[in-house]
C-alpha cells in the first residue's frame, strides 16, 4: 500500500468522548482539502472534521453512533499524489513486485492508542440485579447516568462486549418511569400514561432533534435539583434605543448590526459585577459559594435544531460594537452546526432573549451551576407616569429567574432594580 494520511480527533476541549453523529464519505470515496469527513457532537454543540489533504478514503476507523476521544483515529487517506502514481503502476506492464506502505511522516504521527482502548476487559452483560464488577461504558454514559441518578450496574449494555450504551442507559429510566423495571432511589415521580392518541384522530410521529434530547435531559436536571424563583421587572429603555439608533450608522460602518442585546450583556456584566452571588456557582457540597470574577455570558439561540447557549467571553472588557460582532458570528454558528466545545463551555450567567418573537413575560429555567438566569421579552411602548404626568415610554420586560438555594428574593429585587436602572442610562457603563 501506499504511504497514507491519518486522520485524527481533533481538540474537543474537557469533554473525554464525544459521539459520531455522521460519517459523511466511503472507504474508495475521493475527497478534497477541507471537505467534512464527519461530524462529531457533544452536549449541544457539533463540529465537522475536514480533510487535511485531497485523496481517497483507504480506512475508516469510526462508525456512526460511536464515540471518539481527542487524538482517536477517524479514517486514511491515500493522497491525491499516491492515487495517480497507484494507477500508473496499475496501468503498467505487469513484472514488478508489491510496494509495502512506506513509513513516512504520517506513519510517524501515528496516532495515540484509543482511551476506549486501555479500558479493562469488559464484565458480562449485567442484568437487573447490581454487578460487583465495574460497569463497562465510556465516560460522555457514565456522566449521562450520573445525571439522571441510574446505578449502570444495574444497566444491561447491548453494545459490543456488554458495552453500556446511552440508548442502554435511556431503556433503564424508561423501564423503571413505566414501572416495567427495577425501581431506582428517589425515582418516585409518577409517570404520564401512555395514551394511544390514533384512536381519537390522525397522527404524525416527529423524531426529536439529537439537540432537543439533550436539551431536556439537561432541563429536567434543573428543574429538578434547582428549586426556581422568577422575579419580574420593567425596564424603561426610551434612551437606551434612542442612543442605539443614534450609532446605527457608525456600528454599520464597522460591519456590524448594533442590537439591543449588545447594550443588554453590557448592563448585564455591570449588574453581575455589583451583585457577585449572582455570578456564582453552589459547591458540589453545598457548604459554600464559588464566585466567579469574570463574566462569561450564555447566550440562547433559537436553532432549527433546538435552543443552543454559546457563551460570549469577559464580557465587561469589551466594547458593544465588539459583542454585536461577536454575537453575529457565534450565532451564525450555532445555526450552522458549526459550534467548537470551547463555544459552550463556561459561562456564569446565561441571557435568554424571545424580546423579537414577542410575549410580556415567562419564567426560564436556570441552566445549573448558574444560580441566575434572564429572560427578556418584547419592549413595548406604553404611557408612564414622569414627574407629574403621563409621557411615552419604552418599556422591556424582565424575568429574573434564580436558584432559592443561593440567592434570597431580596437579593434578586435588588439585582433586577440595578440592572433597569443600568439600562435606563446605558451610557454609564459604554461610555
Amino acid at each position: 500500500m501506499s504511504e497514507t494520511l491519518s486522520v485524527v480527533v481533533p481538540d474537543i476541549g474537557d469533554f473525554d468522548s464525544v459521539d459520531v453523529v455522521e460519517v459523511l464519505v466511503g472507504v474508495g470515496d475521493e475527497v478534497s482539502v477541507d471537505q467534512s469527513l464527519i461530524t462529531l457532537e457533544s452536549d449541544k454543540a457539533s463540529m465537522e472534521v475536514p480533510s487535511p489533504a485531497a485523496g481517497r478514503i483507504v480506512e475508516i476507523a469510526v462508525e456512526l453512533g460511536g464515540q471518539v476521544g481527542e487524538g482517536d483515529l477517524i479514517l486514511r487517506i491515500e493522497p491525491a499524489d499516491a492515487v495517480a502514481e497507484a494507477e500508473a503502476e496499475e496501468a503498467a506492464p505487469a513484472g514488478g513486485g508489491v510496494a509495502a506502505e512506506a513509513p513516512g511522516p504520517a506513519a510517524a504521527a501515528e496516532p495515540r492508542p484509543s482511551r476506549r482502548g486501555r479500558r479493562p476487559p469488559p464484565p458480562a452483560a449485567a442484568g437487573p440485579a447490581a454487578s460487583s464488577a465495574p460497569p463497562h461504558a465510556s465516560p460522555a454514559v457514565r456522566r449521562f447516568a450520573r445525571m439522571l441518578g441510574v446505578d449502570l450496574r444495574r444497566v444491561s449494555g447491548s453494545g459490543a462486549k456488554g458495552r453500556i450504551l446511552r440508548e442502554d442507559v435511556e431503556g433503564f429510566v424508561k423501564e423503571v418511569m413505566t414501572g416495567r423495571g427495577p425501581q431506582v432511589a428517589g425515582a418516585g415521580i409518577p409517570p404520564v400514561p401512555e395514551i394511544d392518541f390514533s384512536k381519537f384522530g390522525p397522527v404524525e410521529s416527529k423524531p426529536l432533534s439529537r439537540i432537543r434530547k439533550l436539551s431536556a435531559a439537561s432541563l429536567h436536571r434543573s428543574w429538578l435539583n434547582v428549586p426556581h424563583v422568577t422575579q419580574h421587572d420593567e425596564a424603561d429603555i426610551t434612551d437606551l434605543e434612542a442612543f442605539r439608533r443614534a450609532h446605527l450608522e457608525e456600528a454599520r460602518e464597522r460591519g456590524v448590526r448594533l442590537t439591543l442585546l449588545a447594550f443588554l450583556m453590557k448592563a448585564v456584566a455591570a449588574s453581575l459585577a455589583e451583585f457577585p452571588e449572582m455570578n456564582s456557582s453552589l459547591a458540589p457540597d453545598g457548604e459554600s459559594l464559588v464566585l466567579k470574577r469574570y463574566f462569561h455570558l450564555g447566550v440562547a439561540v433559537d436553532t432549527p435544531d433546538g435552543l443552543v447557549v454559546p457563551v460570549v467571553r469577559d464580557v465587561d472588557r469589551k466594547t458593544v460594537y465588539e459583542l454585536a460582532g461577536e454575537l453575529a458570528e457565534v450565532s451564525g454558528r450555532a445555526r450552522e452546526r458549526k459550534l467548537r466545545p470551547a463555544d459552550i463551555q463556561g459561562a456564569t450567567f446565561t441571557i435568554s432573549s424571545l424580546g423579537g418573537i414577542g410575549g410580556t413575560a415567562f419564567t426560564p429555567i436556570v441552566n445549573a451551576p448558574e444560580v441566575g438566569l434572564l429572560g427578556v421579552s418584547r419592549s413595548v411602548r406604553r404611557p408612564v407616569y414622569v414627574g407629574a404626568g403621563l409621557a411615552p415610554r419604552l418599556m422591556l420586560p424582565v424575568s429574573l429567574s434564580y436558584d432559592h438555594r443561593v440567592i434570597d428574593g431580596a437579593y434578586a429585587v435588588r439585582f433586577t432594580t440595578h440592572l433597569c436602572s443600568v439600562l435606563a442610562d446605558i451610557r454609564r457603563v459604554v461610555l
